[in-house]
């Protein structure tokens, strides 16, 4: 592993802009429709932050870069809803995910405006609460009142992680910053935790599959004397 991010970090060095492109991409395929609830943003996101404090990146726009994907992200699944109305809902690739949708659709009717505010925490149903909002007639200015500060908040959640512990290990743990170890070390933990959640959700999605599908019992038959 340490043989592939030696060179992702050599790349970054001389490519910042790509960087920030991939942190733009990863935040805003992170808000789609069905992609999100695959494609691993967030971890993509917190890796990347490890390259911040030796100056491969710039924090501010890292930040940038995170907010401006997942604002056009969440935006534009809103307003596909908020066009369509409840029939996208019902239309492919959609109606694949009956029980994400169920889901979101729930987390919104119980928790009205703040459903968008808390979904963007959330992972899968971030994915799929934007576009249940407008589809549900949720009006533009309540969706961005929220939306936006959500946002604002939920960039730094996942950047300044990876900076403070890269730094706690520079500065705490005398690791210097051209060595690259810490970067390894995060980056590394990352990945694992995230192999970790997704096989845990796995696991538990194909338990709940395997008890849904398992016919009922017969009910005993009464004696016949």
């Amino acid at each position: 592993m340490a043989s592939f991010i030696d060179p992702l970090i050599a790349f970054v060095s001389t490519h910042a802009g790509l960087a920030y492109l991939t942190l733009f991409l990863a935040a805003l395929l992170e808000a789609v429709p069905v992609v999100g609830s695959v494609i691993p943003g967030s971890t993509i996101i917190l890796a990347l932050s490890a390259l911040i404090p030796g100056g491969e990146l710039k924090l501010e726009w890292a930040l940038t870069a995170a907010a401006a994907g997942a604002l056009l992200g969440d935006g534009s699944a809103f307003w596909i809803g908020h066009k369509a109305q409840r029939e996208i809902l019902n239309s492919w690739p959609l109606n694949k995910y009956p029980r994400l949708l169920a889901r979101s659709e729930a987390f919104f009717r119980r928790w009205g405006a703040l459903a968008v505010f808390f979904a963007r925490f959330v992972p899968p149903i971030r994915a799929f609460v934007p576009i249940t909002a407008g589809a549900l007639g949720m009006s533009p200015l309540r969706f961005y009142t929220v939306n936006i500060p959500a946002i604002l908040l939920w960039a730094p959640a996942h950047v300044l992680p990876g900076v403070l512990a890269i730094s706690a290990l520079h500065q705490y743990a005398g690791v210097p910053h051209h060595t690259g170890i810490g970067k390894h070390y995060w980056i590394l933990s990352v990945i694992g935790g995230a192999l970790i959640v997704a096989l845990a959700t796995w696991i538990i999605h194909r338990r709940n599959a395997g008890s849904a599908d398992e016919p009922a019992t017969e009910p005993a038959r009464k004696k016949t004397g």
